[in-house]
């Protein structure tokens, strides 16, 4: 089933977010992934990554770094393009390619708080596809508390001298440049020690491990990697030193949101597939979807995702008006990832044995799926963000 066929199942609400040129651009999307990504999928979760050269193509369509300013390679679109972009990803049921951090979290970081010098040397590489970026909060020891990071980054003359592990990084094994959370200086005071570093891959101590063994999401490049008196340029701070956390927290929102549009989108392709598989598959003499318990359970999960959706889209409209709160983002990442959870454990039901196959695209979106509850913050510490502004 093709992410064509799946949007008019999907999207089931009326929209009124996007115009005839985000439709235009929805359907370029829409045709790479059906012909770049998806006949690939099984050499990417063999490989543990995707094809270097993918990078490259996506550039030269100008799928990366959309939002961008045109003055650094990008198309100067606002976020509706970006979103269209993660909404195909799940639709085509793609876990493998890491677009989305590129383009959205990492560019955003340089663009916003990056110097003049910085972001003209790397966001137009960037756009093209020309390198891959990554950005490396979490460490072997430390989650979702980022005040407890160990790496370290001692100013020595002109230079900074980092040290440290971290893990968990999307983008970690094909990446050429990555933005490094370290803490800075002598200050014990936690969040005030935080500094945001742009470290090349070919740095001398600066080392990749292998593609991380996951139960899921297997295609996408996430690995570990290792700075040992790492020697990198003044010149490569972001922003000011010490202002790492401030800068982590204002982008946090928007990544908790891509997230959230991940599971939507995700959510609604599983139950797409689902009607289908259950008007086609036959049991006692009949199809399944004419059981009184398969409709039931159809029309509940129809209205979680609708209502999910009205929710998501109304985020949406205040991240573009550049109004979306902390505790909204993590209210968005925390339902509706939850939502996706609950909606695929039922769908993979309703394929009974045939849900555990692989080849059904279900059984691939139940292990995906996990990692939404866990990455850019677990759902606990959506909660606790969500009760501390109440």
């Amino acid at each position: 089933m093709s992410s064509a066929a799946i949007r008019p199942l999907a999207n089931m609400l009326p929209r009124n977010l996007f115009d005839a040129e985000h439709d235009a651009f929805r359907e370029t999307v829409r045709k790479f992934y059906e012909k770049e990504v998806i006949p690939n999928t099984q050499k990417y979760e063999l490989q543990q990554h995707v094809d270097r050269d993918l990078w490259n193509k996506a550039g030269a369509m100008g799928l990366l770094c959309a939002s961008m300013p045109e003055q650094y390679g990008g198309s100067g679109v606002d976020r509706l393009y970006s979103m269209i972009l993660i909404e195909e990803q799940a639709y085509a049921m793609d876990s493998s390619t890491g677009f989305s951090l590129h383009s959205d979290i990492v560019a955003n970081y340089i663009n916003n708080f990056g110097n003049e010098q910085q972001k003209a040397t790397w966001l137009p590489k960037m756009a093209t596809g020309e390198i891959v970026t990554a950005i490396a909060m979490t460490e072997p020891g430390t989650g979702s508390d980022l005040q407890a990071i160990k790496t370290t980054a001692q100013q020595q003359g002109d230079e900074y001298l980092i040290n440290g592990a971290k893990t968990f990084i999307t983008n970690g094994y094909l990446c050429d440049l990555v933005i490094v959370v370290c803490k800075t200086g002598d200050s014990e005071k936690g969040s005030a020690n935080l500094s945001l570093l742009l470290v090349e891959a070919n740095r001398a101590g600066f080392s990749k491990g292998k593609p991380l063994n996951k139960i899921g999401m297997k295609g996408q490049d996430t690995c570990e990697l290792f700075f040992d008196d790492v020697r990198v340029p003044k010149e490569n701070l972001l922003g000011l030193e010490g202002m790492g956390f401030m800068m982590l927290m204002k982008e946090l929102a928007w990544e908790r949101l891509i997230v959230a549009i991940i599971c939507q989108a995700g959510a609604e392709a599983a139950f797409a597939h689902t009607v289908q598989y259950t008007k086609q598959r036959k049991a006692f003499g009949k199809s399944i979807s004419a059981f009184q318990n398969t409709r039931f359970k159809l029309a509940e999960l129809r209205s979680e995702i609708d209502f999910c959706r009205a929710y998501l889209d109304r985020c949406m409209q205040l991240q573009l008006e550049e109004q979306l709160g902390i505790d909204a983002a993590a209210a968005a990442k925390y339902k509706i990832s939850e939502m996706f959870s609950k909606v695929v454990d039922e769908c993979l039901q309703l394929h009974g044995g045939y849900g555990y196959m692989m080849e059904y695209p279900i059984a691939r979106a139940y292990i995906d799926n996990r990692a939404n509850r866990i990455y850019a913050g677990t759902n606990e510490i959506m909660k606790e963000l969500i009760a501390r502004s109440l």
